[in-house]
C-alpha cells in the first residue's frame, strides 16, 4: 500500500507543487490538500509548504493557523501523525502552538535567497532519521522573516531536549536565536524548518540533492511503524 503524505495549499501558498514533487522522489504519492477543508483524505503525513499564505497579513501565519484543514492537523498532530513546516509551515506551526517560539524579520530587514549550509543536530525525529547527527548539508534558504526567537527558557528546554533539529553553519543569514535553523515537539513527530529541503531534490534544480533526505525519512518512518 502506496504512503500518503498530503501537501496543504492555502491563499498565497507558493512552494507546494514543489514539495508535492520531492513527496514524490521519495516514493510516496502526494495528496493535494485545500486549506478549507478539513478531511485529510487518509494521508499518513502532513507538509505544510513555503509561500505566504493570506499574505502574511497580520502575521506571517497567524491566520492560516485558524483555516479548516488545521483545526484536524493539530488534532492528528497531537495523536502523533507526522507534519513537516517548512518556512511560511514552519511560521504556520508556531502561530498553532504546536512548537514554540515565533518567526521575525530579519535581523537585516532584507528578504535573503542563498544557497545555506545546515548542520543536522537531531537524526531521530520522524523527518531527519535519514540523516546522521552531525551531517553537513546546503538547501536553498528564502525568507524575509525567518528570525527565530523565543525567550532564554525555551531555548534552554530545546537544548536540553535535543529539539533543535537544524542549526546554521558559517552564516547565520537571519539572526535566529542559537544559529537555529529547524526545531522538533517533544515527540518528534512535528517539525519546523525554515530552509527549503523541497528545492534541493534533483541535480538538475537544486544546489545539492540533500534535501531529499526529509521526505525518504518519513516514508521510512512510516513504513516500519
Amino acid at each position: 500500500m502506496t504512503t500518503r503524505i498530503g501537501v496543504v495549499t492555502f491563499p498565497g501558498s507558493l512552494d507546494d507543487r514543489d514539495a508535492q514533487r520531492a513527496v514524490r522522489l521519495a516514493g510516496a504519492e502526494p495528496v493535494a490538500l485545500w486549506h478549507r477543508d478539513k478531511d485529510l483524505h487518509q494521508v499518513d503525513a502532513v507538509v505544510l509548504p513555503g509561500g505566504f499564505s493570506y499574505g502574511d497579513y497580520l502575521r506571517c501565519g497567524a491566520i492560516s493557523r485558524f483555516s479548516p484543514v488545521m483545526d484536524t492537523i493539530i488534532e492528528q498532530a497531537k495523536l502523533g501523525m507526522p507534519v513537516l513546516g517548512i518556512c511560511n509551515g514552519f511560521q504556520v506551526l508556531c502561530e498553532s502552538h504546536l512548537l514554540p517560539g515565533a518567526l521575525t524579520r530579519n535581523d537585516s530587514l532584507h528578504f535573503i535567497c542563498r544557497d545555506q549550509k545546515l548542520r543536522i543536530e537531531n537524526a531521530g525525529t520522524a523527518w531527519t532519521r535519514d540523516y546522521s547527527a552531525g551531517q553537513e548539508i546546503v538547501v536553498p534558504l528564502k525568507n524575509g522573516e525567518g528570525r527565530f526567537v523565543a525567550d532564554e527558557r525555551v531555548l534552554d528546554e530545546l537544548e536540553a531536549e535535543g529539539r533543535i533539529v537544524a542549526r546554521y553553519l558559517d552564516v547565520n543569514p537571519n539572526g535566529s536565536y542559537r544559529d537555529i535553523a529547524g526545531i522538533t515537539n517533544a515527540a518528534g513527530n512535528v517539525v519546523g524548518l525554515m530552509p527549503h529541503p523541497e528545492h534541493a531534490v534533483e541535480p538538475l534544480t537544486g544546489p545539492t540533492t540533500e534535501g531529499l533526505g526529509f521526505f525518504t525519512s518519513v516514508l521510512k518512518q512510516l513504513v516500519n511503524a
